[in-house]
């Protein structure tokens, strides 16, 4: 077998997790990632049967059974995912009851999953609904986005708006939208079952004073989302309290979109 550590998806988790905690977006051990990963990426890398332990989910999930993800651990630290990969992340498998994961790598220090792992799970079969090619599943509390949380209403139709006028590229990086949801209790189903909801029609959905979920068909693309959203929110907390002498207005905004081919939630501008 080959060296794991040297496949390109856990590069690319590994890079993922250093650099949002180098961004400030995941503190102690806020934030987490899940990655779709077929047989096919793991052959080379793992016995398919060898199951370390199973874990129960409390929660089931049969359109993924037999589903393999890399996920991050609870109660980890994304600073310490590039030196310890092997207790912070974990590969786990979906059981033929839907019901337990089957560790097949990682958590090797008795740990397991994300306490959101539910949620993911439930956002991964939102999205696969809509493009069969996801992989992605990311978490984070990034900072200015977070601080819009408080001084902007959260109504996801004038918070997208708010956003795509703040650089000229967003309605073109993320024309869907970002859905919104209040403030909820973390880690229950509850609020699993509302983004799963919202990842039916968005890439991005905000959990009110909390962060950011993120999807994408590749690791770059939805840090990319969330990294846009980010960027465009310290504009915004840079320039809010000072006249607004400039703007791109909604015809710029559909000039923008129409030129680029995106197709863009018309709805979210003005006649």
């Amino acid at each position: 077998m080959k060296n794991i550590l040297e496949s390109k998806f856990m590069k690319e988790m590994i890079s993922a997790a250093s650099n949002m905690y180098r961004l400030g977006w995941d503190e102690r051990n806020g934030g987490n990632i899940s990655y779709l990963l077929k047989d096919y990426d793991l052959s080379e890398y793992l016995d398919l049967n060898g199951v370390i332990r199973e874990i129960p989910m409390g929660f089931e999930a049969k359109s993924l059974v037999g589903q393999c993800f890399l996920v991050t651990g609870t109660g980890k630290y994304f600073k310490n995912v590039e030196s310890d990969p092997e207790n912070n992340l974990g590969i786990v498998r979906i059981g033929k009851d839907g019901k337990t994961a089957e560790l097949l790598w990682g958590f090797k220090d008795g740990g397991r999953f994300t306490s959101e792992f539910p949620a993911h799970l439930m956002s991964h079969m939102a999205r696969l609904k809509v493009d069969d090619k996801n992989r992605i599943i990311m978490h984070s509390h990034p900072t200015n986005t977070l601080a819009m949380n408080y001084v902007h209403t959260l109504d996801e139709k004038e918070f997208t708006h708010t956003l795509w006028q703040m650089c000229t590229e967003c309605i073109v990086v993320f024309p869907d939208g970002i859905g919104v949801l209040p403030w909820m209790l973390c880690g229950t189903n509850e609020i699993g079952e509302a983004t799963a909801k919202k990842m039916e029609e968005f890439r991005l959905v905000v959990w009110g004073m909390h962060g950011i979920y993120g999807s994408g068909r590749t690791m770059d693309e939805a840090f990319g989302l969330i990294e846009t959203v980010e960027k465009a929110a310290e504009i915004f907390m840079l320039t809010s309290h000072l006249p607004r002498i400039n703007t791109i207005n909604d015809g710029q905004l559909r000039e923008l979109a129409e030129f680029f081919k995106v197709d863009y939630r018309k709805d979210f501008l003005s006649e």
